[in-house]
């Protein structure tokens, strides 16, 4: 289990900006690894309401359940356990949930787990490059036919994360487009499809 805060700045980009930066840094294709997301709520968006997160993590055999909790406006505590294969696929079709730490976290907020359905699926190609004291990461997406591209920057602290992360937009001539979690982008385009 670990817990850490994370602090990123994201701001999303078009598909030619994503390629020019993938050329700019050089990156080979075998430098792009393929994630995907499985996110999770109650019928009543609990997790939601509480500005958070919940998802399975597939990354090759590799799978990890993390809670992202708000904590300040580019912050967020997250509470993440690495499960199995076999726990991944039974929490996926609610027979269980195998993620110790995370089940501490949701009791705090009194979410039952028997009440966590998945609602959605979100895959992404992702490159994560050390930057300047922190982790630039470039994103493509694609979820409930949508694309999307986006740049993150991660760092340990706020002040001087925000200022190489707006530096870095403006050396690329990046126009400042605000992002929200890929989470909040999947529900905004779930919406859309039910309209």
């Amino acid at each position: 289990m670990a817990q850490q805060l994370e602090i990123e700045f994201k701001n999303l980009l078009t598909k030619q900006q994503y390629e020019h930066l993938l050329q700019e840094f050089s990156i080979s294709e075998n430098a792009i690894h393929r994630q995907t997301n499985h996110y999770f709520d109650t019928p009543s968006q609990a997790i939601r309401k509480l500005q958070s997160g919940l998802r399975i993590r597939q990354i090759d055999k590799y799978f990890e359940c993390t809670l992202k909790e708000k904590s300040a406006e580019h912050a967020h505590l997250e509470t993440t356990d690495e499960i199995t294969a076999e726990q991944a696929s039974k929490m996926l079709v609610g027979e269980g949930f195998y993620a110790k730490e995370v089940a501490k976290r949701l009791a705090l907020f009194q979410i039952p787990l028997e009440n966590l359905e998945v609602f959605g699926s979100l895959t992404t190609d992702r490159v994560e490059i050390p930057y300047r004291d922190g982790l630039l990461v470039f994103d493509h997406s694609f979820y409930l036919q949508c694309d999307d591209y986006e740049v993150e920057y991660e760092s340990k602290d706020a002040i001087k994360g925000n200022a190489i992360f707006d530096e870095f937009l403006q050396q690329y001539g990046i126009e400042k487009r605000s992002a929200d979690k890929k989470i909040a982008r999947f529900m905004q385009a779930l919406q859309m499809n039910k309209e």
